[in-house]
């Protein structure tokens, strides 16, 4: 019955690197195996133990491990067009992941709702430059306090680019955004109601670029605190029109789209052209949730907690930045497949460190040409 919590953080890495392992049991069978209690330094845990674990441990005191290793992760490198913007290029999306509850709850949510899941949100800030998430912050998926920008709102830092979709698109974030001195690009809805202050001259960049306009605008609707309190720029790219499609299981395949993208920022002096690549970045963020879900395997809960998926959040951010570490690049599929190997025993230590250092020249290699 004995776990301590760097030993649940093993476990729970090695979990996040062994594609068998699905859950807790999953995990409880992996403490009996001897090689597992040698490499690891643990001993044999109960099913018991795992399971308590997240009403336990606190998360937050993974928090300081996650700036640590943050601050010794290195930018893997810049597009040259974004030079000229000072602030960290800073991402911003929730997805959501979906946990079969405790058998009660269960039941009581089948009784009042229809359905058995739970639903959570991971509201995640993810830097570009260094290709990791540097904040997730979990909750059930609902309105009020817990709605994407009510929760963004409360995690603003200073001198970031805050780059978001239209869930994100309201002016009283916007405004808070600007007075804590940081920026913002964001996608407008397409029903949205402005009036055009100043029409903008386009450039043959702009224009190859898809650029339709570039206006500075007002919202005059709305109540009078909650309407912008500064000068915002309205981009407009021209994209592929689509409409919403329902999905065979349910749901849609989102909003659809009249082939313009509305971008509204605070960036007055930036280039048109350089306003809709940095849009673009913004599915960089869809990558990682991929490699998140599927490659590290946190589509599968191993508790139904919001403590305990903050604990298996925040020991996946581990497992990105130090596959960064090691390997100075991106995390790819090839690494995480090589790790697991190593883990699973077979791969020897000399190979991956052979692979490790094979990357690094092909880094070092890029970076000279």
């Amino acid at each position: 019955r004995e776990l301590h919590y760097d030993e649940l953080c093993l476990f729970l890495l090695l979990g996040l690197f062994n594609p068998v392992v699905d859950g807790l049991r999953g995990l409880q069978q992996a403490s009996e195996l001897e090689k597992v209690q040698q490499r690891l330094k643990v001993r044999r845990v109960s099913l018991g133990s795992l399971s308590e674990a997240s009403r336990v441990f606190d998360a937050e005191l993974l928090k300081p491990i996650l700036e640590e290793l943050g601050g010794q992760l290195l930018p893997l490198g810049r597009d040259g067009r974004l030079a000229d913007i000072p602030e960290t290029l800073t991402l911003v999306d929730g997805t959501l992941l979906s946990a079969l509850p405790l058998l009660i709850r269960a039941m009581w949510l089948k009784e009042q709702t229809g359905s058995g899941l739970v639903k959570w949100r991971l509201h995640t800030h993810f830097e570009v430059d260094r290709f990791v998430p540097t904040r997730m912050d979990v909750t059930p998926d609902g309105g009020g306090e817990n709605d994407e920008r009510a929760v963004l709102e409360r995690t603003l830092e200073r001198d970031r680019l805050y780059v978001m979709d239209r869930g994100y698109a309201k002016f009283a974030l916007f405004n808070r955004i600007v007075k804590e001195q940081s920026s913002y690009v964001c996608r407008l809805r397409d029903n949205s109601a402005y009036e055009i202050l100043e029409e903008r001259p386009l450039t043959e960049a702009d224009r190859a670029a898809g650029i339709l306009s570039d206006q500075l605008v007002r919202f005059p609707n709305g109540k009078a605190d909650a309407r912008p309190d500064h000068p915002i720029r309205l981009v407009c790219i021209r994209t592929t029109p689509h409409t919403s499609r329902r999905k065979s299981g349910g749901g849609s395949t989102g909003p659809g789209s009249d082939g313009v993208l509305r971008i509204a920022t605070n960036l007055l002096d930036v280039p048109a052209e350089i306003i809709g690549l940095i849009y673009r970045y913004r599915w960089t963020i869809e990558l990682f949730f991929r490699f998140f879900k599927q490659i590290l395997g946190c589509r599968h809960l191993y508790f139904h907690s919001q403590d305990g998926i903050e604990l298996q959040a925040y020991c996946a951010i581990i497992a990105c930045m130090l596959l960064c570490l090691w390997t100075g690049r991106k995390p790819t599929k090839r690494t995480y497949e090589m790790v697991c190997y190593y883990f699973l025993g077979l791969a020897s230590e000399a190979e991956l460190l052979a692979h490790l250092e094979k990357l690094k020249r092909h880094v070092a290699d890029q970076s000279r040409t």
